[in-house]
């Protein structure tokens, strides 16, 4: 009974509760943002917080003795994650913003997508058409960014609101909200997760050089606040802005900063270790219905048939691709094939359990 607790019933509570507390966050900073919070000053202040709370990690948990020799050469490579990192960051928040968590959820399902795309262009991953991993994962990218383009250019009629404003206010709200920042908070967002792919191709060259992972994030999560002190506050020289009030500000600064750079990124290592990407993945569109609900009841977003619709399809395409990597993998394990480059570096892996 607790071998199967730990192996069934502990993961998928523990899946569950990340999806919520991701959803959670993006939620919270949502609100932040509404009551004026500066997504600048939010970012600097997460970052450094962040720093803070991995830095003693490594010597509580001990180092590890069979590492390769810690390069200067190094320092430069994790520069770059951090830059890319806060410019993917900068995108979403913002993107966020102008839009709704709900959109981000829908659309952080085409990480796996972009990912294989940059894969296939940087030679990091094999393509033999012939088979049906491949002719998968190739549909999957295609429907995933197909039900992308519903969900941004699609809104439809309202399927549920939390309140009913009046015809005028309904008119001027959808032209402008749903026509206009809709939009751009969604061309945002996918910015934010070609960026997110980007990352994710940079961090596997990283990881074959320093396979681990907590220094790895220390140091990205450590540059980033160096790249984006200075920046935001060119950014936001509103000096008052600086000065996290109200409360809700404060919660989400905090929050971001502790659990989603540390426990979350921590639950999804072990998951990864004990039941596999697969597993895993099959968690990612359930935050979309939790970020609906979220943003209905917490926000007052208004849920729309297109967000739905193209929600759907996103993850049909998004399963397409999970699909198609593990029976490529099963492929090369049960045919002795040669496995591809990306099944020592899993990229489709890391961008499906971090997007």
């Amino acid at each position: 009974m607790g071998w199967k607790f730990y192996k069934d019933i502990l993961p998928f509570a523990a899946m569950i509760a990340v999806e919520c507390i991701t959803v959670g966050l993006k939620t919270i900073f949502k609100a932040a943002s509404l009551v004026g919070m500066s997504y600048y000053v939010f970012m600097v202040y997460s970052y450094a917080i962040a720093t803070l709370v991995l830095l003693p990690l490594p010597l509580i948990f001990g180092r590890r003795t069979d590492l390769p020799l810690f390069k200067l050469s190094l320092l430069y490579k994790f520069f770059l994650l951090g830059l890319i990192w806060f410019l993917s960051q900068l995108c979403g928040y913002s993107g966020i913003g102008y839009s709704s968590p709900t959109l981000a959820s829908a659309l952080s399902n085409l990480v796996p997508a972009f990912t294989f795309i940059l894969a296939v262009i940087f030679r990091m991953e094999k393509l033999s058409i012939r088979r049906s991993s491949t002719q998968a994962k190739i549909m999957g990218t295609i429907i995933s960014i197909s039900g992308a383009l519903v969900v941004l250019l699609y809104n439809g009629p309202v399927v549920f609101s939390t309140f009913s404003p009046s015809p005028s206010f309904q008119l001027e709200s959808h032209s402008r909200t749903s026509e206009t920042n809709w939009v751009i908070g969604g061309l945002l967002l996918t910015a934010e997760y070609i960026l997110l792919s980007v990352w994710y191709i940079v961090q596997s060259q990283v990881m074959k050089e320093y396979p681990e992972e907590l220094i790895v994030v220390l140091w990205c999560n450590f540059w980033a606040t160096i790249i984006s002190a200075p920046v935001c506050f060119i950014a936001e020289r509103n000096m008052n802005a600086w000065i996290l009030k109200p409360v809700i500000a404060i919660i989400a600064t905090v929050l971001v900063g502790i659990f989603g750079s540390s426990f979350i990124s921590f639950v999804h290592t072990w998951g990864l270790h004990l039941k596999g990407p697969v597993y895993i993945s099959s968690f990612r569109p359930l935050s979309i219905a939790i970020a609906a609900v979220m943003g209905v009841i917490f926000l007052g977003d208004a849920l729309y048939l297109g967000s739905i619709v193209g929600a759907m399809i996103i993850s049909i395409g998004f399963y397409g691709v999970i699909w198609g990597k593990a029976k490529e993998e099963e492929m090369d394990v049960d045919g002795g094939l040669e496995p591809s480059s990306d099944a020592k570096a899993p990229l489709l892996a890391a961008a499906v359990l971090q997007s």
